[in-house]
């Protein structure tokens, strides 16, 4: 008997831990406008060291050994058709399919910045724009990072550390930054941002200019609706957490009053049996946190247990956001627990403990070493075959 088709709409972070957790259950398809998983974490490591963090947060989809069961589909979604279970995709080479599913995962994350963006892209264009962000920043002599989340602190004190004695600032409109994290997080962050020479400005909100969507490093003066005089850097660092749903593909009727993807307490669309959302997408709660909190694997049970008739699991957010703010530095990996207490890996653990043990293995259950076809610019990975054509 043919086994349920569950269809996975992006595979991003999130998106790829679910198709793994369901892809020895059920026959899965995932759907991706990249050729691999280019994480939205550690901004500050991407553009201070992008040859690092693409080792840990740029994977070819064939590299992941819970991948091998699912056929990946390179291309970008145009529609869905609730009624007859079926997505429209443009695919790469520029002609359409059709997906059908039996059941619709939707993790198609949102846009931020110039580093999160829904863009069909090639291997070579992913590359090229790492490397072109990283190098308009090397350049710069000043840089003026502008938002209080965990990007913009990340950028902050990953270039600074980079290049000790370049002028780094950095803007944001509260009293402190990171008003998501425990107040005890931004202390102790705090402290590291100033031992690192960067510049704090808090209570400065940036006018965004007339038709800019922050989508690209620039070098105008910055003006403050808070009133403050203009501030002047080589370049400037939009981080302002200005981000928005992925969900043009989908119809109004799925979306909240912002474009997110409605959900229920276990993840389920509502009045739509069959139809789920997770990850940033999802309107979730406040902070749509699921994707921080590993909702991943509660999801694939969901899924299963809907396509089995079982009752479904509620999905519990938490109220702060935890976790890595800056990303792994000299002195080692600090994690933050939702109470805002620090939890230090030394940098030695992170490289051969943490990445391939408890990420690689257990949470991906195995990536492969990067082979030379990596870099050959697959339109589609080695599995993946096109999709369903259009009559």
């Amino acid at each position: 008997m043919n086994r349920p088709r569950v269809l996975v709409a992006g595979l991003g972070d999130t998106g790829v831990l679910t198709a793994i957790h369901l892809a020895r259950h059920v026959d899965v398809v995932g759907i991706s406008a990249k050729p691999a998983l280019v994480s939205g974490q550690e901004l500050g490591r991407r553009l201070a060291h992008p040859d690092d963090w693409a080792r840990d947060y740029r994977i070819g989809f064939d590299r992941f050994r819970g991948l091998d069961r699912i056929r990946t589909v390179h291309g970008s979604m145009t529609g869905v058709d609730l009624d007859e279970r079926a997505v429209s995709v443009v695919l790469a080479d520029g002609s359409s399919g059709i997906e059908p599913y039996d059941a619709l995962v939707i993790s198609t994350g949102v846009t931020n910045g110039f580093w999160r963006r829904p863009t069909l892209q090639s291997t070579a264009e992913v590359d090229s724009g790492l490397r072109a962000a990283h190098d308009r920043l090397a350049s710069a002599g000043s840089v003026a990072v502008l938002g209080g989340g965990a990007a913009a602190v990340s950028t902050a004190a990953n270039l600074a550390a980079a290049e000790p004695g370049r002028t780094i600032d950095l803007y944001y409109p509260g009293e402190r930054a990171l008003p998501a994290h425990h107040r005890r997080t931004w202390s102790r962050v705090e402290r590291r941002l100033r031992s690192l020479g960067v510049g704090l400005h808090p209570g400065h909100r940036a006018v965004v200019p007339e038709g800019f969507s922050c989508d690209r490093i620039t070098d105008s003066a910055v003006e403050w609706s808070t009133g403050q005089s203009p501030a002047h850097a080589d370049a400037v660092v939009w981080a302002i957490g200005r981000v928005r749903p992925n969900t043009e593909w989908l119809p109004a009727e799925l979306l909240d009053d912002d474009g997110f993807v409605r959900v229920g307490p276990d993840l389920s669309v509502p009045d739509r049996p069959g139809v789920f959302a997770v990850g940033d997408v999802a309107a979730t709660d406040p902070l749509r946190g699921s994707a921080r909190n590993r909702a991943d694997r509660l999801l694939a049970r969901n899924v299963r247990a809907h396509l089995a008739g079982r009752p479904l699991r509620r999905y519990r957010p938490r109220s702060r956001r935890w976790g890595s703010v800056l990303g792994a530095q000299a002195d080692g990996l600090e994690v933050f627990t939702p109470s805002g207490h620090g939890v230090r890996f030394p940098l030695w653990s992170v490289e051969r403990i943490l990445q391939p043990w408890i990420v690689q293995r257990a949470i991906y259950g195995g990536v492969r070493r990067p082979s030379a076809a990596l870099v050959t610019d697959p339109q589609v990975s080695d599995r993946a075959r096109p999709a369903r054509r259009d009559a």
